[in-house]
């Protein structure tokens, strides 16, 4: 199946996403300007692809998906969470968020290792998403330092999930639930996790057909959300698992 070049305008449509590859590939081309990637949110496309390299537009099928109600939390986790090891912070430091997801690291799971499409491109255009009130981070700190992190846009009553990384046991993880239970107490029902993955699986992650993952993506993104800078405006953290 030939794949789609995008047009130069910004708000050039993407074809339908049915139309993608299987392995989800649905388009190339195009920029990450604010206006092409709300567009591509709001449709359940998202970029990804290597420096130097075109753009690549994806819409897997089928879609890794968090009900924000419904995070497995194991019994080493609940152990951890009693601990109180790091403070929570949303919206703190985006910028140091994705340069620790970009950063090379070894990681204990595969779904936190070092991902080389978080490249000066993807941040600089993440970066203009955050400015604009769109991309959150939430950040976990241990003596004043950054040990962990999450990091995705919001768009209406959705959120997709971009990056982790976790430079101390289960940071990665209470960053996941914290931001959870947020999204939660704000009516968010789920965070896209884009594609499977044995980690998140365990963590509750689920699986939707594209078409209903798409459909539930168009719903939400309409509905008024929390746009602007987090860091104000969340809750304090409650620890009790």
């Amino acid at each position: 199946m030939a794949i789609s070049w995008l047009g130069i305008s910004a708000d050039s449509p993407f074809p339908p996403v049915d139309q993608a590859t299987s392995h989800g590939l649905l388009a190339a081309g195009g920029d990450l300007s604010l206006t092409r990637l709300l567009n591509a949110y709001r449709q359940g496309i998202f970029p990804w692809f290597n420096a130097y390299d075109p753009i690549l537009w994806w819409s897997p099928n089928p879609r890794m998906v968090f009900q924000t109600d419904n995070l497995h939390i194991s019994k080493s986790l609940k152990k951890a969470l009693r601990q109180k090891p790091f403070h929570i912070t949303f919206d703190q430091d985006f910028g140091a968020v994705m340069q620790a997801c970009a950063a090379p690291r070894q990681a204990k799971v595969p779904a936190e290792q070092h991902e080389t499409w978080i490249h000066n491109e993807m941040i600089a255009a993440y970066t203009a998403l955050h400015q604009a009130g769109y991309a959150h981070s939430v950040e976990c700190w241990q003596d004043e330092q950054l040990v962990g992190g999450i990091y995705g846009v919001s768009i209406g009553k959705m959120f997709f999930g971009e990056s982790m990384f976790s430079y101390q046991t289960n940071a990665s993880k209470i960053a996941l639930v914290a931001l959870a239970r947020q999204l939660r107490m704000w009516g968010y029902p789920l965070i896209d996790c884009q594609v499977y993955s044995e980690h998140l699986s365990r963590l509750g992650a689920m699986t939707l057909p594209r078409e209903s993952f798409v459909h539930q993506v168009q719903q939400l993104c309409s509905l008024p959300g929390q746009s602007g800078n987090w860091q104000t405006i969340t809750s304090p953290f409650n620890y009790e698992p």
